[in-house]
């Protein structure tokens, strides 16, 4: 992979955006993310960190929207089409995902950064949909995503203006989980991330689909969600290590099954 690196740590993978100077994103960046969520789907991995260095990413590749305008009237950007399906596919996967946001997390920055379960955000970060100001609209899930995790009206008014969020914001927005010095976000992230994989993975998995697929939905349909969840959950070997140790009074052993 060029613009991304894929490393683990114990039972925690992490991803790393590598294109510099800003990490815009571009056709070639989430190329490499899909590779290395391909990777992040081993079993041994039990939770993901993505992140980037000095910027989360600073937006999309502009370069590409004029090159779409002008291959074709009416053209949409592929980009934006590749990384809705990246950032839907992080949802999508049965493990925990933490975002540590450097720098700027801008456009399709902090799309993705909204795919991620968690956002930890570094003191000086900057987050925001800017798309506005080019004439746009987000294109890869901020008009959804970012309404349903700050509110209507406040996520509106964020993609209307297309003004930059401050880490501080971010954090009583809910936007951001949590805020931490520069030198110390990503050792924070990794030890939450190292926490939630020593966890009971198949109950977190299951945690995770019922709220992302039940948000939305009538009661009775997203209450049947939890029941599935429920169902599966009740019949791992996690669970019952998890009963037995309750009743033994020791600390339970997580397998992941």
């Amino acid at each position: 992979m060029e613009y991304a690196s894929y490393t683990t740590h114990d039972a925690v993978g992490v991803i790393e955006l590598t294109r510099p100077p800003v990490n815009a994103i571009s056709a070639e960046v989430v190329r490499d993310l899909a590779e290395a969520l391909d990777r992040a789907s081993d079993p041994g991995v039990r939770a993901v960190v993505i992140t980037g260095r000095p910027h989360f990413a600073a937006g999309a590749d502009i370069n590409k929207f004029k090159e779409a305008h002008e291959k074709a009237a009416g053209a949409r950007s592929l980009e934006a089409d590749r990384l809705g399906a990246v950032i839907r596919r992080m949802e999508l996967m049965t493990k925990p995902i933490i975002a540590a946001v450097f720098g700027y997390a801008l456009g399709g920055g902090l799309e993705l950064a909204m795919g991620a379960d968690f956002r930890y955000l570094a003191e000086d970060a900057t987050v925001g949909q800017p798309e506005i100001r080019l004439g746009i609209i987000p294109g890869a899930g901020a008009t959804q995503r970012l309404t349903r995790l700050v509110g209507f009206n406040r996520g509106r008014e964020i993609i209307y203006t297309g003004r930059h969020v401050g880490a501080e914001e971010a954090l009583a927005i809910g936007l951001a989980d949590r805020v931490f010095p520069s030198d110390s976000l990503l050792d924070s992230a990794l030890d939450q991330a190292a926490t939630l994989a020593d966890g009971p993975s198949v109950a977190l998995g299951m945690a995770k689909r019922a709220i992302n697929e039940g948000w939305g939905l009538p009661m009775d349909q997203a209450l049947a969600v939890e029941a599935e969840a429920f169902d599966t959950v009740f019949a791992s070997d996690d669970a019952r290590e998890g009963v037995v140790a309750f009743l033994e009074k020791r600390a339970a052993r997580f397998k992941g099954a």
